[in-house]
């Protein structure tokens, strides 16, 4: 014993750094751990921010606080972040669940289905602009999930045909409007508005896109087949590259519209769609009550009752456009 308590002197005296063969996580209390997957890189959380998942990063930390959690307090939460790439997803939904974390909240689509795939018993909470959970089979029901995935969910093909009405309305004539989407997510989007279009007689030019590099052979078929505007459909491919998107546009000088706000923010012309944040916050409520003790198989999956319309005048301006009253005075927001 000795000998001991002098060899430790001895190393201390030495400068020498004693490291212990195992290491414990450090003690969290009885309060519970958040998990956090999100495909974007990590934030700085900011409320201006113009891409949609930052607004989810934003809306579930308000929601939190609004409902009394203070991280590092009452609250663990662990966030993993794919840095822009899908594939580190399912790894990193792994090394959350082996953590392990009492709820795992996934960000988008992507990360939502790494999340599904990666465990069958760790509640997840999802918020998801693309998914139909039903249709995909993620869910039994939305009233009734079933299993271990809740959320909010957009899922609201029918949204697509409000589009088309704001940008006639903004353009004050019929005309010949492109919709780009990505096909492995958007069928039932590009349908509902094919329905839509036929029933105003206004011709649709449908255009497929699966990744950013396809954006300007898209934006030239929209040239060639003379379209006089633009619709976006919502998607992790459109959500991630608003800024080329409106940057495209006003190259080709078209009035676009997209769901996500943050597209009239970086120079589009209008975004229509749900409010990510309050969508974000409204899953903090889902959070709350799983941690508290309730099964996510029971409770109901919900859709944004919140919708908000940006519409920015400097790009309309640049694009020759007066922008009625009447539609001014639906906008949320309207950017000078």
């Amino acid at each position: 014993m000795i000998r001991s308590a002098l060899g430790l002197i001895i190393m201390l005296v030495l400068g020498i750094r004693v490291v212990p063969l195992v290491t414990a996580a450090p003690p969290q209390g009885h309060f519970p751990r958040l998990g956090v997957l999100d495909i974007l890189s990590p934030p700085d959380v900011v409320a201006t921010s113009p891409f949609p998942r930052d607004s989810a990063r934003l809306g579930l930390r308000q929601g939190l606080r609004d409902l009394g959690y203070v991280e590092g307090q009452t609250i663990a939460i662990e966030a993993r972040y794919a840095e822009g790439h899908a594939e580190r997803l399912p790894a990193l939904a792994a090394e959350l669940v082996h953590l392990p974390v009492d709820v795992l909240f996934a960000a988008g689509p992507e990360a939502m289905r790494a999340a599904t795939q990666t465990t069958r018993t760790v509640p997840i909470v999802a918020i998801d602009l693309e998914t139909d959970p039903v249709a995909s089979g993620l869910v039994a029901s939305l009233g009734q999930p079933g299993g271990n995935l809740t959320g909010m969910f957009l899922d609201m093909p029918e949204l697509s045909g409000k589009w088309l009405e704001l940008v006639h309305e903004a353009l004050a004539r019929p005309t010949h409007i492109a919709v780009l989407g990505d096909p492995a997510i958007n069928a039932a989007h590009f349908s509902a508005l094919a329905v839509d279009a036929q029933r105003r007689a206004v011709p649709l030019q449908r255009l497929e896109v699966r990744g950013p590099d396809e954006f300007e052979r898209a934006f030239e078929a929209m040239r060639t087949g003379g379209a006089g505007a633009l619709i976006l459909l919502p998607s992790p491919l459109v959500g991630r590259h608003l800024q080329p998107l409106a940057a495209l546009a006003a190259q080709h000088r078209l009035p676009a519209i997209a769901p996500f706000q943050g597209f009239a923010v970086v120079g589009g012309l209008m975004a229509y769609g749900p409010s990510v944040t309050d969508m974000a916050r409204r899953c903090a409520v889902f959070i709350d009550k799983i941690l508290k003790g309730a099964s996510p198989a029971d409770v109901p999956i919900e859709r944004p009752t919140t919708f908000e319309l940006v519409i920015n005048l400097k790009t309309a301006q640049a694009l020759g456009l007066t922008i009625a009253p009447t539609l001014l005075i639906q906008a949320t927001k309207v950017i000078q």
